[in-house]
């Protein structure tokens, strides 16, 4: 595997690990707030970057060693609706940014692997940008949103607050197979 993939792909399971503790650090802010939902929206997305983050950690395959991992990643507790903002913000980083770079250098190095982790990735994470979008209009608001229940692909990492879905729309993977919130 190439080197700038490798650093890219240890860069993204760094920032998706990141994430993963961050949301559920967030999502027991919303709780305390009186927003039950939107903490198990956080932590529904908690487990979606969880998802993407071994999807990266997998693409590496034999690559093994000790490295020193440069990712973004926001810091700072704030009320939820402050809270929610910063994940809009980081998944918007995502997407509008730093997955388009990455995919890029893997399909100039035809890292098959790579490719495939980073498009469930950023499709995903348009997903999470909106749902987090449209839980900050609510909390604005003083409300909770309304989600009887919140569904996970666990395999692209695709949230569902509406359940509507047969299938995964970016994987195809059947609703039976989803993670319930």
């Amino acid at each position: 595997m190439n080197a700038m993939t490798q650093e890219n792909l240890r860069s993204a399971f760094g920032g998706e690990s990141q994430a993963h503790m961050r949301y559920r650090i967030w999502g027991e802010k919303a709780k305390e707030e009186g927003y039950p939902n939107v903490q198990r929206l956080f932590m529904a997305i908690s487990d979606a970057e969880q998802v993407h983050a071994t999807h990266h950690f997998k693409a590496l395959g034999d690559v093994s060693g000790d490295f020193s991992v440069t990712s973004g990643a926001g810091f700072g507790l704030g009320n939820t609706s402050e809270n929610l903002q910063g994940g809009i913000n980081g998944e918007l980083f995502e997407v509008e940014q730093m997955y388009p770079a990455y995919i890029a250098v893997a399909e100039m190095q035809e890292e098959k692997s790579a490719l495939r982790a980073y498009k469930y990735a950023i499709e995903a994470e348009k997903t999470h940008a909106e749902l987090f979008t449209q839980a900050k209009k609510q909390v604005d608001q003083g409300k909770d949103i309304e989600a009887d229940k919140i569904y996970l692909c666990p395999v692209c990492g695709f949230v569902s607050i509406t359940g509507e879905e047969e299938a995964c729309p970016l994987c195809g993977v059947k609703k039976e197979k989803f993670v319930e919130y």
